[in-house]
Order: structure tokens, then sequence, then C-alpha cells
């Protein structure tokens, strides 16, 4: 098997690729620039991150347009961080375009850092989606490519947990995209349990 992971840069994608790293399997990294605000600290985690395991540098893929299109709170400021911070269509973006990278590369597998199922807050989050992508991707592409979820049954404090444990320090995880973490984003709230 070999892996295709959708590596971030934030703590739960970090984490994911390092479990990966840990069990042996192959693994190409993957970061997806769709016009985030935080784009560039995200990027350089990532980039750090792979480095940091020993794996190489993640692939980047620019289609930022989509975000400049199609807004949200992540992607503008003219939007709300949080209230408007869904980005439609987004993880399915995220799945379908490392799926095609995947098959380029002879890779079967795509992994994505979601957590448990209850802290899903977007419908692009849930178990029923993640089914639903797998097989409208696998019916896009003609070929086989099953969606890896091994932070599946965490909470965001197991992944802080294991984290340190791990000894993982080189994350961001801010969607406002500043130096300091804003503490007001989804994401940042998510460290406060």
């Amino acid at each position: 098997m070999s892996v295709v992971s959708l590596l971030s840069g934030g703590l739960d994608s970090c984490l994911m690729a390092q479990l990966i790293k840990e069990s042996g399997v192959n693994q190409i990294a993957f970061f997806v620039n769709y016009g985030q605000l935080n784009y560039e600290r995200e990027y350089n985690s990532a980039r750090l991150h792979a480095n940091k395991i020993g794996i190489a540098v993640p692939n980047k893929l620019d289609i930022s347009g989509y975000g400049n299109l199609i807004t949200s709170g992540l992607t503008t400021s003219e939007k709300h961080i949080v209230d408007d911070a869904f980005l439609p269509g987004r993880n399915l973006l995220l799945l379908l375009s490392a799926s095609s990278f995947a098959i380029q590369n002879g890779c079967d597998t795509v992994a994505m850092g979601l957590l448990r199922e209850d802290t899903a807050i977007f419908p692009d989050q849930t178990d029923d989606f993640l089914i639903s992508a797998e097989n409208t991707i696998n019916k896009c592409l003609g070929k086989r490519i099953k969606i890896l979820t091994p932070l599946r049954e965490f909470y965001k404090k197991d992944v802080v947990t294991l984290a340190k444990k791990k000894g993982i320090q080189t994350y961001y995880s801010c969607h406002k995209g500043d130096e300091t973490p804003c503490g007001k984003c989804i994401s940042c709230k998510e460290f406060v349990y």
C-alpha cells in the first residue's frame, strides 16, 4: 500500500503523517492551496514537518482561484472567520485532487486527518460524506482509491496528547493566518476543551 497524505500543516494532519510514517507505509505528502488565508504559514508548517519526520517535501497544488471565487471565512477577511467558515466543496475537492495525484503516482490510498464524526460541524466531515466521496471518486477515476482516516476515533484532546507524546511541535492550526494564532477561529477554539 502507498498513501498520499493530505498534509495541511495543522496538528491533525501532522500527527496523521507521523503515524503513517511510523507504520512503515510509503507516503507521499500532498498540500493544496485552495485560497486559504493561512496558506503560507500552513505550507511552511507542512514542509517543516515533512522534513522532521523524514518524508519528501509536500507536493503542492495551487488552486487558489477556488477560494477566491467560492469564498468563506477561511479565504477572505470580508467574511466572519467562524460564522462563515464553511467552504462548500472543500473536502471533496481535496480528496478528488489527492486521489487523482495518487493514481498518477501508483498509490491506492488517500489519507485525511478528520477526527470523530460526533465532532463534525460541516456536512463534508461525516461518515456518510466519506463513503459517498470514496464511491464517487472511484466512479469518476475508474480506479479504486481508499480514503483512510487514521484519526477518526480521536477527539482533539487525544490528538494534542499523542502529538505531545510524539514531540510534534511544528504545526500551524489557525485559520486567520497571522503569526500569532487568533484564538477565535474554529481551529483555535478546538484547543480549548
